[in-house]
């Protein structure tokens, strides 16, 4: 196996499975006995099998003996760190590597699906996996210390990307990883912000994103699509702080080659910067008045995520939604009716047609043939479901679960929204590879037998789902 595809094996293959224990009422005293015998740095501190906080030595020297505390009076509890950072035993390696570098830790506990403790796995575990891999991008990005060292790791994102796809890491891995990185590098410049230019800059506020970065869906062509949610109760001068943070951020953002949004969907403009009631009032307007940018706006707003600042403004805004969807529909149905006048580029014989003007002479738009019609479709479900969280893949997962999807139907879209995306993706590497600029567009002649069959199948299975969006959502009745 490569080097590089270590880092999408599962960490269950690799974490170490002999984590020491103690409870949440130990002595202090006797954990640090454990540890001293069994020459180890960290204890994981378990209630009922389920791992709720870690100890340290760390934890050990600042909070005991830096105190001049008795540690035979102190229990575990008292101490422990805690909420506990964990992964997912099913998760991939990258993603701990992730985790760990987000939240400046050395460990991290592997949980399973009932989150029981199954293990834990160290920066040192992962790298004596491999010497060559995304971990020396990741670490770098997070020991940046200016602003010009951040503004090379966007073209080397792309360069890493490239590397991989011929390495046979599946594309979902891939994207995911894009958008892991991304997230990344735009964390590290927000703080990097913060320590310096805008030290004093209120914690009241949450920098999110949208669409596809809110579904942590981009590949090579992703341009920006981001906001800005602060309180209410903000001073004048604490707004306006925050619109000088939002310009320079975004700039330096375009400076380090991620496309600013054509439509101007960014932070640093004042249209997508706004106060938490503000927001409110604006998506109620989008969300009853069913112009054609009303409903692309707020079906790209249910997506957001909150990159940095306060997480509770973003679950504010979604609860708002989410209690809307539960009482009015009528936004879902104009949604699907959007989704619906996208159709595969499919030919009254079943032929597969491409565009004929010069420039894309021989091309088709996938995203607009097929991606579109599936990641807004099944938005619109979700919307519809009250399931506020996750992207396309997960979306699609849920919606079977509560019974919105067969199992056929999911497997269906599952599988053509992977080739569709393998598709682009493929296709932008090798527009970079030749020096262009990575589009959406795919050349059919560049397809073997094969993947043209699969193509058609993509086409017909995106043709079935609208007619299944049609009658779920009676579009027939807005004509």
């Amino acid at each position: 196996m490569s080097e590089e595809n270590i880092l999408f094996q599962p960490i269950k293959k690799y974490c170490r499975r002999d984590v020491a224990t103690c409870g949440p009422e130990e002595s202090v005293f006797t954990v640090a006995g454990v540890m001293r015998d069994l020459h180890i740095s960290s204890v994981i501190v378990c209630e009922n099998d389920n791992p709720i906080g870690i100890l340290t030595d760390r934890d050990l020297r600042n909070k005991i003996v830096a105190q001049g505390i008795d540690p035979t009076t102190i229990v575990a509890r008292d101490i422990m760190n805690t909420p506990l950072i964990t992964v997912s035993e099913n998760d991939f390696i990258f993603e701990a590597l992730y985790r760990i570098s987000k939240n400046g830790i050395h460990r991290i506990c592997v949980v399973d699906q009932e989150d029981r403790l199954s293990g834990i796995i160290t920066v040192t575990d992962i790298m004596r996996l491999q010497t060559r891999s995304p971990q020396k991008l990741v670490r770098d990005i997070d020991q940046a210390a200016t602003l010009e060292e951040l503004k090379s790791y966007h073209s080397q994102i792309q360069t890493l990307v490239i590397h991989l796809v011929g390495t046979g890491v599946p594309p979902r891995e891939l994207v995911r990883m894009i958008a892991l990185l991304n997230d990344q590098l735009l964390m590290r410049l927000i703080e990097l912000l913060r320590v310096g230019q805008f030290s004093d800059l209120t914690e009241k506020f949450a920098f999110i994103v949208l669409g596809s970065e809110g579904r942590r869906e981009q590949t090579l062509t992703t341009d920006q699509d981001n906001a800005i949610i602060y309180a209410d109760d903000l001073s004048v001068d604490e707004v306006a702080k925050i619109e000088a943070f939002s310009v320079v951020l975004i700039d330096a953002l375009i400076e380090s080659g991620v496309p600013a949004c054509p439509g101007g969907i960014m932070a640093k403009n004042a249209f997508w910067r706004r106060s938490f009631s503000e927001w409110e009032e604006i998506l109620k307007r989008w969300l009853t008045n069913p112009l054609p940018e009303n409903i692309l706006n707020g079906s790209m707003f249910f997506d957001l995520r909150t990159i940095y600042g306060d997480p509770s403004l973003e679950k504010g805004l979604k609860t708002m939604l989410a209690e809307h969807f539960s009482k009015e529909k009528m936004f879902m149905t104009w949604s699907a009716a959007n989704v619906t006048r996208f159709r595969p580029p499919l030919g009254l014989f079943g032929g597969i047609k491409v565009k004929h003007d010069a420039e894309h002479r021989g091309q088709l738009d996938i995203k607009k043939a097929g991606i579109f019609a599936i990641t807004e479709g099944v938005k619109a479900l979700a919307m519809e479901a009250g399931i506020t969280t996750g992207g396309t893949r997960e979306r699609i997962e849920l919606l079977v679960n509560k019974g919105v999807l067969t199992r056929k139907l999911a497997a269906d879209l599952d599988a053509s929204y992977n080739f569709l995306v393998f598709l682009r993706l493929r296709c932008q590497v090798d527009n970079i590879r030749s020096g262009n600029e990575p589009s959406n567009f795919i050349t059919l002649a560049k397809l073997n037998h094969m993947e043209k069959g699969r193509l058609k199948l993509a086409f017909d299975e995106v043709n079935e789902f609208h007619e299944f969006l049609t009658v779920h959502f009676r579009v027939h009745l807005l004509r």
